[in-house]
């Protein structure tokens, strides 16, 4: 009888500090107006039923560099119905050349293959890639036809989209990158959250939360990168 009870209470005190664990592991809920903040004219998406989340950034933000592996990584994880959109700022017209950097090499189709390295020569290299010269001297070491990026680059299309994008970060209200509109309505940023996995939390929170705004059940994870 002893014995029995013994394991009873150890059972017990194991139990008691499974769930003590599990309660210190779950992330705390986002708070509005701390993590995040819901934007005043919620914004049309372009990724149809799939949850759009906006990454808005600046090839030559050191904010934005920094946190370059941890969303790339992040976005191979996201859930079949969630799409992640990369969108150039444009704060200013010192800013506008990276957002045709980006739009070029989106319509020659390299986009993904060279984001990264895109960073890497801005902040490792120390390439100034808004001067013409270094630029062209970059796309030719990068294997790319250089009078077809020209093009690109110069292209109305590459300017019209570049201030789309200036028009949505404006719309969306903010101030700086890296910042996430997720699904047109919620507002987040390391800024806010102070921590790149408290970014995350919030992040994959506030998706659920679009989730069942949709009316919409929990997708599965799967393997590959959901940029669009």
């Amino acid at each position: 009888m002893n014995c029995t009870h013994q394991l009873r209470k150890a059972l017990a005190i194991l139990a008691g500090m499974f769930m003590l664990t599990a309660a210190l592991a779950a992330p705390e809920p986002a708070e509005e107006g701390t993590d995040y903040k819901r934007i005043s004219k919620p914004m049309a998406v372009e990724t149809g039923k799939k949850i759009e989340v906006v990454e808005f950034f600046w090839y030559r933000c050191p904010h934005c560099n920094q946190l370059e592996p941890a969303m790339e990584a992040w976005a191979k994880k996201l859930p079949a119905d969630v799409v992640l959109r990369p969108v150039p700022a444009v704060f200013n017209p010192n800013w506008l050349p990276a957002a045709k950097f980006y739009y070029a090499l989106e319509d020659m189709g390299v986009r993904e293959k060279l984001h990264g390295e895109v960073f890497s020569a801005y902040h490792k290299e120390k390439l100034d890639l808004d001067d013409e010269a270094q630029l062209m001297a970059w796309v030719k070491k990068q294997g790319l036809d250089a009078a077809k990026f020209k093009s690109a680059y110069n292209s109305f299309s590459a300017q019209t989209r570049a201030m789309k994008g200036a028009q949505a970060a404006r719309g969306a209200g903010i101030t700086g990158v890296p910042a996430m509109l997720v699904d047109g309505k919620y507002l987040t940023a390391v800024s806010m959250t102070f921590t790149e996995e408290r970014l995350f939390e919030v992040l994959d929170e506030l998706i659920q939360r679009a989730r069942n705004e949709r009316g919409g059940k929990s997708a599965s994870k799967k393997p590959v990168a959901a940029r669009k």
